[in-house]
C-alpha cells in the first residue's frame, strides 16, 4: 500500500460561497464538476466541497457539529512574508482571522483562519522542513 490522502472533502452550507472562497479568494484551481460538488486540484491531491447535510447523510452520521472539530488543515509555504500575504487574501476573501501570523514555539511561523463554513487553516513556513521549490 502507498499511504497518502488523495481528496479531503469539506462539508459547506453555501457551495455558491464556498466555491468562490477558494475559487477566486484563495486561488485554487477548479476542476470541471457537477453543480452539487466542486473540485479543486491541489499538489498531489484534491479538495472536494459538498453539501454538508449530503456529506453527513452520505457517511451515515449526525449533521450537526459544533466548536472544534479535532483537525485543522494546513497550507505549508515558502516564506514569513507568504504566510502574512496568504492569511490576509483568506481574510480579504470572507474568512474570519482565527490567530495572527507569528513566530510559533517549534521555530517557524504561522497563523490559523477559519473559512466561511469554520474550518480551520493553519498557514505555516517551517525553516525545518520545506517540499518544492523556494519560490512557490
Amino acid at each position: 500500500m502507498n499511504p497518502r490522502i488523495s481528496m479531503i472533502t469539506l462539508g459547506v452550507r453555501d457551495m455558491a460561497a464556498a466555491v468562490r472562497f477558494y475559487e477566486q479568494g484563495l486561488g485554487f484551481p477548479r476542476m470541471e464538476s457537477p453543480p452539487t460538488v466542486a473540485f479543486f486540484t491541489l499538489n498531489g491531491t484534491w479538495l472536494g466541497l459538498y453539501g454538508r447535510q449530503a456529506l453527513a447523510e452520505d457517511a451515515q452520521v449526525p449533521a450537526a457539529g459544533q466548536g472544534f472539530a479535532g483537525f485543522s488543515l494546513a497550507h505549508n509555504v515558502a516564506s514569513e512574508t507568504q504566510v502574512d500575504q496568504l492569511v490576509a487574501q483568506a481574510v480579504a476573501a470572507g474568512a474570519t482571522l482565527v490567530k495572527k501570523p507569528q513566530q510559533v514555539f517549534w521555530g517557524g511561523y504561522s497563523g490559523y483562519f477559519k473559512d466561511p463554513d469554520g474550518h480551520l487553516w493553519e498557514v505555516a513556513y517551517n525553516p525545518h522542513f520545506w517540499i518544492g521549490p523556494r519560490d512557490q
